[in-house]
Formats: C-alpha cells, structure tokens, sequence
C-alpha cells in the first residue's frame, strides 16, 4: 500500500558530493517526519539526519555543516545533499518516513523504510 523508493547512491572521491532521494507512494494522506539512517560494515544503523512536516531538522554531529536534508511535501519526497564526503561515510544510506495512509481496514498510521542505496567513498 505504501512504499519508500530511494535513488541516488553511489562510489565518490573524498571531498566529493552524491545526492540521495527518497520517494513515497500509495494511498497516502500526509507524511509526517522523515529521515535518513546509514548502517556501515559491522556497525549499528545509525540516525543521520531528520526533517519534520514543518521544516525542521537535526542532524547527526558527523554530518553537522555537510550534509542536508530537505523534502518536498507535494511530492512526499526526502533528499540528502551529501558534501565534502569522507571515507567514513561510507555505508548503505536508508530512508525513513512516518506517513498517515489509506490501509484495508480505514485509516492507518505506520512507519516505514526504503530499500537502502549503499554510498562508498574512498580515499
């Protein structure tokens, strides 16, 4: 009924930059937070950065001053603008979305996640 569908993964150089896009779709009536998690080899998934209905965001301090979020509520899309990329970034990239939609049994609410798009930098 709902899913996410992410894009824009991929192999970069140090100091370079990749843009990630997640799209919902379905029976949809709203969104609600969205965000982006990353897991790395070995490592627990980690939060990287969220954005709010209203615009407001957080991010992981890691990432505080290189990357941003962002969403297009029209378009019930989060991206990710990723910049000067380290290699410690690397890792699958998962996006997250708590979104109000039409369900078999009437109005349901749900939290739900992409497939992963993996991001590797290198050195």
């Amino acid at each position: 009924q709902v899913q996410l569908v992410e894009s824009g993964g991929g192999l970069v150089q140090a100091g370079g930059s990749l843009r990630l896009s997640c799209a919902a779709s379905g029976s949809i009536y709203s969104v609600f937070a969205m965000g982006w998690y990353r897991q790395a080899p070995g490592k627990q998934r980690e939060l990287v950065a969220t954005v709010s209905s209203d615009g407001s965001t957080s991010y992981v301090d890691s990432v505080k001053g290189r990357f941003t979020i962002s969403r297009d509520n029209a378009r019930n899309t989060v991206y990710l603008q990723m910049n000067s990329l380290k290699p410690e970034d690397t890792a699958v990239y998962y996006c997250n979305a708590d979104i109000f939609f039409r369900s078999t049994w009437g109005r349901s609410r749900d939290v739900y996640w992409g497939q992963g798009t993996q991001v590797t930098v290198s050195s």
